[in-house]
């Protein structure tokens, strides 16, 4: 590179070899035309032209399981699935056997109560609904806080939030609930939702007053006698979800992939151990 002349001032600050009479706007140095960055008004140099360029926003979740697509495919497949199962329990003839054979209590995963051992049915019963305001209710909120978390989580982190949640709420029921009482709903999935939300709003310094005043609504509608709400479902959803949403928060760097799919599986192996121990008792 040649060494650039005395009067440097008519020269580019980048390239001291080539003559230029053209200045930055914003900074006042010259620039030749390969270090010039058109602007509004005249030019810019390559550093101003980089200061002004907006900051792209970073991306929450920087992980293997983030999803590219803007569609929520997962919430919208959930949806269908539900709506569905709600079709065919709706279907005269049929339908009060299909909730009868997808719907969950804890008889079916605690022998010698007489019911044969289904443990599936504490996953089929979250897509089975006992009514069409409890399905809109259900799918409402799982079409808004599903979208929400699914775009930050990504499809295979959301989908493993609430199939866990799901069985969160069947294994309170299992633990809390007369092993006779039937229940079917997407509820305890719901509040895991909610619970993971909340938890990774918190984290990124999220407000939650209106999150909280939500749970805390439909918390209380469930101990309402005669309503034939299974609030075991909602509070063992809640308190997976929760969990998990800590786990998300805490290990939410690429490189603790394998700590984070790890704890998943730890969760997912301790709701299967408490029902196992309920079992056993």
């Amino acid at each position: 590179m040649s060494q650039a002349p005395v009067d440097a001032d008519n020269y580019c600050y980048r390239h001291p070899g080539r003559q230029s009479f053209v200045l930055c706007q914003r900074c006042g140095k010259t620039v030749c035309p390969e270090c010039q960055v058109q602007a509004a008004v005249g030019v810019h140099c390559v550093d101003c032209a980089r200061q002004n360029r907006p900051a792209r926003p970073k991306p929450r979740f920087v992980t293997a399981f983030r999803s590219t697509s803007t569609q929520p495919v997962v919430t919208y497949s959930l949806i269908g699935v539900a709506a569905f199962f709600f079709v065919l329990q709706s279907v005269p003839g049929i339908g009060s056997s299909v909730t009868q054979a997808l719907q969950y209590a804890g008889a079916y995963t605690q022998p010698g109560l007489g019911a044969p051992l289904e443990p599936w049915r504490m996953i089929t019963s979250i897509f089975m609904h006992g009514g069409i305001f409890h399905l809109l209710f259900n799918m409402y909120a799982l079409f808004i806080f599903g979208q929400l978390l699914e775009h930050t989580l990504g499809r295979a982190r959301y989908l493993t939030l609430f199939l866990l949640s799901g069985l969160g709420g069947s294994v309170a029921v299992d633990l809390i609930a007369s092993p006779f009482q039937g229940v079917v709903g997407a509820s305890g999935a719901i509040f895991g939702l909610m619970g993971a939300y909340f938890v990774i709003q918190r984290h990124l310094g999220g407000t939650n007053i209106q999150l909280l005043v939500l749970v805390g609504i439909n918390l209380v509608i469930g101990f309402i006698p005669g309503l034939g709400i299974a609030w075991q479902a909602h509070l063992g959803g809640l308190a997976a979800g929760a969990l998990m949403g800590l786990i998300f928060t805490k290990t939410r760097n690429v490189r603790q992939k394998n700590t984070q799919i790890l704890l998943l599986v730890a969760t997912g192996v301790a709701l299967v151990g408490l029902t196992v121990a309920k079992a056993l008792v």
